[in-house]
């Protein structure tokens, strides 16, 4: 039997000639492609998915992973949270992009045309960016798929995983995720990291949660269940808060803090501090899943993001 085969290659996305490997088992099996790099300050998932892609060509594989580590490269040379700094859009609500639109929507369209397309499951890597403290969890969107994503999301083992619902009440839209969901990719988003560090513990845990898919996905030998003691928390609704206002934000409750409805979780005070502009409420029971660790924020600034039931 050959031995399983790691290929460096390049895609032409938008313009970017973007990296990627690409491991060949030595037996037949699923396509799984693994995205890292959306945002481009997200370190933490780059960082294990580097470590986790090469070590795949000392192991025995079926089928084959497409692992791109970085896929906004000019938001990660640019060291630009959030957004393309070419057009300042999102790349994670663009796609399925647009093949005329600006930078950020031609390189969603591509990478869902080229990559995402014709695969047999995709995992998105996120962590907290720059300024995002978070609580580590995996997502997944309501459709045809949504079992098997449901599965591969508890397998990942961070603890929380979160179904959104299509609507206009979705918290995110426009996201891998999500278009991959549409044509009947199971797909997740796993959430591990923040604030722009490269932290052991978010780098173990994306790499353990990316073997354990493998696993679940019958492309190797090992475990496939969640890897903490207690199953994960299924959550139904992600309730991302907004500020009205412009000023400096201080929360009182941390990413992974369980709140009650009512319970109070910060402020948005003026920057002069003499006045309260602002004081945020929880709107439902439920956990931190991030918060914002700046106290810079701009008016109709995202705070947090509540999961709830």
């Amino acid at each position: 039997m050959p031995p399983t085969t790691l290929t460096r290659r390049t895609f032409e996305l938008a313009g970017l000639d973007v990296p990627a490997l690409e491991i060949t088992g030595t037996g037949d099996g699923p396509l799984l492609t693994v995205l890292a790099g959306v945002h481009g300050c997200e370190y933490a998932p780059m960082a294990a998915q580097r470590i986790w892609a090469r070590g795949l060509a000392d192991r025995e594989l079926r089928g084959r992973v497409l692992a791109v580590p970085v896929l906004n490269l000019p938001a990660f040379r640019g060291r630009t949270p959030f957004v393309v700094p070419d057009d300042g859009k999102n790349l994670n609500r663009c796609f399925p992009g647009n093949p005329e639109g600006s930078l950020a929507e031609r390189l969603a369209y591509d990478t869902f045309t080229k990559i995402i397309k014709g695969s047999d499951a995709l995992i998105d890597m996120h962590a907290g960016d720059m300024v995002e403290a978070l609580q580590p969890f995996a997502l997944y969107d309501a459709g045809p798929a949504e079992a098997r994503a449901r599965d591969m999301a508890g397998a990942y083992g961070l603890g929380y995983v979160i179904r959104q619902e299509p609507g206009p009440d979705r918290a995110v839209a426009g996201t891998t995720s999500a278009a991959a969901a549409e044509i009947g990719i199971p797909a997740i988003i796993a959430e591990a990291g923040g604030c722009g560090l490269v932290r052991r513990a978010a780098v173990e845990a994306h790499v353990r949660g990316l073997t354990r898919v493998l696993a679940l996905l019958g492309m190797s030998e090992g475990p496939a269940g969640p890897q903490q003691d207690a199953p994960p928390a299924y959550l139904q609704r992600f309730l991302w808060l907004r500020s009205q206002d412009e000023g400096w934000w201080e929360p009182t409750a941390q990413a992974g803090e369980t709140v009650a409805e009512g319970q109070v979780i910060g402020t948005v005070s003026s920057i002069d501090g003499t006045q309260t502009l602002e004081t945020i409420t929880a709107p439902a029971d439920g956990v931190l899943m991030f918060v914002t660790s700046s106290p810079a924020v701009a008016a109709d600034g995202l705070l947090l993001g509540l999961g709830a039931s």
